[in-house]
């Protein structure tokens, strides 16, 4: 037969041509010739009829396959000899599989007889499910082919059926066989597909085909149509597209729902557009949309994220309007809110408010009010409001001992200390905050003192305890004592903070112990951490000065392969001293691994490499390096300038800067008087009088006027040529002079007008 279901029947009940077959009736007929075809619904009787499938039980020959015909009254119904695990074990593997209950479709009713779409569409179900998709595209084909009423439906419950049971490819595929074929579903499964390609992070452009097809067809898309493709566009970073398709709901005969205003709030706050999303609030709250729990609970936390204070308490207002009980997140949320903002009356009579409801609040929630009042300096009531809320976490303590700690409490917090321990509320992190306070204020001693109050009360000291002491120690100069602190962190394969490698390595540095430093670096670098780069720089500089420069390059190396950025300071350090040391070679190579490591040049480092260059007799390699930087943006200091002007003087090659330093002059760089001359004299004597002139312009114009040297070269000049050459070069000067002196008597005249 050419129908998907052949292959499914075994090999003893496939037919001849001259085999008969009893009917559905009782009564033996002729099966038609081989190859010729039959309807789709003759062809599952048929198959039905040879061999009772397991996902469709022998019943009467219209029923679904779920609920068998009442068998016949001179019969009683004979019990199956075939146990539960034998049923189980027939053709189909996924007949006693949880997705088995998709396939009750609209016949689920006892005694209701099913179309031949819809046991159509429940084998389609179960080919889709053993994972035969091709016979079942053919079997959904051949139910089109039929062209009997209610196929559009029959094929919305397979889709429908496959995004529930997670076979979303397959629900799919059967959209684009429905639409191939001309019948596209109801609107109802359409959603429920974009719902899912959506949900499960599908293609976008597989959102955007299910949607211009419903177009395509007729199906008018509703509110929710609008919703999930507003959606998949804010996931693709298509925001204005969603903002535009949000705009156009109502010419398209879509009134926004509360999930609509969710979708655009919410994603407008995700991509930083916190301003248009208060916009949208407030025509929601002007087009009277009924908003429901799930914007309240959703957006109210967001505009607290983003301190939106007033418009989270106008949502909080409408939410007890409509009477939707708030959840622990939302209050919480405010509370939160309420306290950055200094309103604690508000955020206590909120807290209440949540004890009466019995929603308990969370730690976080108490952490916020103490910080609040801490901020206010209300160390008292902060103190009144944790006993009298019978706070049994050490996190909201431990805010109140960081408060006080702050604000230089420390007999306060030593107190707020002993008391918690005694009612065994403190941890770790409330001894450490005390440590740690004590030894920044260089009361190393007392801090000594609560580590051994610490040890005594049953708690070990960790990595934060280590990392003050050894702060403590750096702070009042003991790098003896902090060297040991550090070779128990190392032997315990500990880690301190930056703060406390920082500290270590600069004092270290100061009082010359560079192998000291360098070995905690080295230690820092193997466990895969960097240094800052304040500090990174202290170590490289000292060992400059030792005159390892070479040392100092390993350094820098050691720390772009730890995960610290490259950046220009290290690199300028290193330069300077190569170029003390006279090799400005090795400068330029340490320029190159700049330029490989993606590390920005500054104006520093052009210009030291500058008068290195120059100072080596390298005029070459700094003027192309000059020019580089004016086109890169960077104005050199005039120091750099003479430097490389007095190079290029030597070998009569000023006219190859020449425009680069015309656009320094013009972006505000203030050339000397002396440079102004040594400039015309050059571009003279090099044969570019044009350049000269222009040069000569600009330093009348800051009335400037040219030494004996350069105005006798400038006479000499003239001298050599033709009288009409002469009054011509005289006229273009005078006029220059006369064009100045205009422009400084209207900017005058403008200044006075405007005083």
């Amino acid at each position: 037969l050419p129908s998907p279901l052949l292959p499914l029947l075994p090999r003893q009940h496939r037919w001849r041509q001259t085999q008969r077959l009893p009917d559905a009736s009782g009564p033996i007929r002729e099966l038609p010739p081989m190859g010729s075809k039959l309807p789709p619904f003759s062809l599952l009787l048929l198959s039905r009829r040879l061999l009772p499938l397991p996902w469709l039980p022998p019943c009467s020959p219209f029923s679904s396959g779920l609920c068998p015909a009442a068998p016949p009254p001179d019969r009683a119904p004979q019990k199956s000899d075939r146990s539960p695990r034998s049923r189980s074990s027939g053709l189909n593997p996924t007949a006693r599989s949880p997705q088995s209950g998709i396939r009750r479709g609209s016949s689920q009713q006892k005694g209701f007889q099913a179309t031949p779409e819809e046991a159509c569409a429940q084998v389609a179900m179960t080919l889709g499910l053993a994972g035969d998709a091709q016979r079942m595209e053919d079997c959904l084909r051949d139910m089109v082919a039929a062209d009997n009423p209610g196929v559009e439906e029959a094929l919305g419950f397979v889709m429908g059926s496959f995004c529930r049971v997670g076979k979303l490819h397959y629900a799919f595929r059967v959209f684009k066989a429905a639409c191939s074929e001309g019948r596209w579903p109801s609107i109802s499964p359409c959603n429920e597909l974009l719902g899912a390609l959506v949900t499960e992070g599908g293609d976008f452009q597989s959102v955007v085909f299910v949607y211009k097809e419903m177009v395509k067809g007729g199906v008018v898309p509703d509110a929710e149509t609008l919703n999930w493709l507003m959606e998949a566009l804010f996931q693709a970073g298509c925001v204005d597209s969603a903002m535009d398709q949000f705009r156009r709901m109502s010419k398209k005969g879509c009134v926004p729902n509360s999930r609509t205003f969710e979708i655009v709030m919410r994603n407008l706050c995700a991509n930083g557009r916190v301003d248009e999303s208060v916009k949208v609030l407030d025509e929601m709250l002007e087009c009277g949309c009924k908003a429901d729990g799930n914007l309240f609970c959703t957006i109210i936390p967001l505009f607290c994220t983003y301190n939106r204070f007033v418009e989270a308490m106008k949502l909080f207002q409408l939410m007890r309007v409509v009477g939707v009980l708030p959840d622990s997140s939302v209050c919480s949320a405010l509370i939160c809110c309420l306290c950055e903002n200094g309103d604690l009356d508000s955020a206590a009579h909120l807290l209440d408010e949540m004890s009466e409801k019995g929603l308990a609040p969370e730690a976080s929630v108490y952490v916020s009010v103490v910080n609040g009042f801490c901020k206010l300096g209300k160390f008292h009531e902060a103190s009144i409001f944790v006993d009298e809320n019978n706070v049994v976490d050490s996190e909201p303590y431990n805010a109140l001992l960081h408060g006080y700690c702050r604000e230089g409490r420390l007999v306060h917090a030593s107190n707020l200390l002993k008391k918690i321990s005694e009612n065994d509320i403190s941890d770790n992190v409330s001894w450490n905050i005390l440590i740690r306070a004590l030894s920044e204020s260089q009361n190393i001693r007392k801090g000594l003192q609560v580590l051994c109050r610490m040890i005594v009360s049953a708690y070990l000291p960790d990595e934060v305890t280590f990392s003050a002491v050894i702060g403590g120690y750096c702070k009042v100069g003991a790098y003896k004592n902090a060297l040991e602190w550090f070779q128990h962190v190392r032997a315990r394969s500990w880690s301190l903070d930056s703060e406390s490698y920082s500290s270590l390595i600069d004092g270290l540095c100061h009082v010359g112990k560079i192998q000291e430093a360098t070995e905690i670096f080295f230690h820092l670098s193997g466990e895969g951490s960097s240094l800052p780069t304040s500090s990174l720089c202290v170590l490289i500089s000292h060992t400059c000065l030792k005159g390892l420069v070479n040392h100092a390059i390993k350094l820098r190396s050691i720390s772009f392969c730890s995960g610290s950025p490259p950046t220009s300071v290290t690199f300028d350090i290193i330069i300077l001293k190569l170029l003390e040391l006279n090799k400005p070679e090795h400068a330029q190579v340490l320029l190159s691994q700049m330029l490989v490591e993606d590390c920005p040049l500054d104006v520093k480092t052009h210009c030291l490499l500058i008068r290195g260059l120059c100072t080596a007799s390298m005029t070459r390699n700094a003027m192309l390096l000059f020019d580089q930087m004016i086109h890169s943006g960077f104005i050199p200091d005039s120091e750099s300038v003479d430097i490389l002007l007095c190079s290029l003087v030597k070998y009569s090659q000023v006219h190859k800067v020449a425009q680069s330093l015309e656009i320094v002059v013009e972006r505000g760089l203030l050339l000397s008087s002396m440079a102004y001359n040594v400039i015309i004299r050059a571009l003279l004597k090099e044969g570019h009088k044009h350049e000269a002139c222009k040069f000569l312009d600009k330093m009348l114009d800051k009335g400037w006027v040219p030494d004996t040297e350069t105005h006798g070269l400038l006479v000499g000049t003239v001298d050599g040529e033709e009288h009409r050459s002469l009054e011509t070069f005289e006229v273009t000067i005078n006029d220059s002079v006369i064009n100045i002196l205009s422009e400084g008597l209207t900017n005058a005249n403008e200044h006075m007008i405007e005083e």
